[in-house]
């Protein structure tokens, strides 16, 4: 059983560890060794993750007391991030927190959804119906990646 709470700063080294650990394992087919390395390096930036939890809307979904996965608006309506334990893909872990996201959007009166996601994760986007506004190349301590604005009106 899946169970969506709000994040707190005590699930920090679940949330910074799950992030490594998707990255590591489930972007590597999309992006080069260096490109993976210096994405997951974000992992460390404690402050940053802090402030992330601590400001905006942050949720977890938890399986037998344990962070299988999370996400969280920016800006209101920005999907931030939605990462996926490596071990926990293709369960309905990333719908159903793709869901309790988009509703908290509604309700703070957006019609509109955006984010900036990987190749990787564009496949999961679009059967959620999301519309790709463009391809872009984000530039991250001396790595280019390559990724794609998305949206969704709700």
């Amino acid at each position: 059983m899946i169970e969506i709470r709000e994040a707190n700063l005590t699930d920090l080294p679940e949330i910074t560890a799950l992030f490594r650990n998707t990255i590591t394992h489930i972007n590597s087919k999309h992006y080069t060794e260096n490109q993976i390395a210096v994405w997951a390096s974000g992992a460390d930036n404690e402050k940053k993750w802090k402030a992330r939890i601590a400001k905006n809307y942050f949720i977890v979904a938890e399986q037998h007391n344990t962070i299988v996965g999370f996400a969280y608006l920016t800006q209101g309506n920005n999907l931030d991030g939605l990462f996926v334990h490596k071990d926990f893909q293709r369960q309905g872990i990333g719908a159903k927190l793709l869901r309790v996201i988009e509703s908290q959007v509604i309700m703070t009166g957006y019609k509109e959804i955006k984010s900036d996601v990987s190749k990787t994760a564009l496949p999961f986007f679009d059967d959620y119906y999301y519309e790709v506004e463009k391809k872009q190349l984000k530039h991250l301590k001396g790595e280019v990646f390559e990724n794609y604005v998305i949206y969704k009106t709700l």
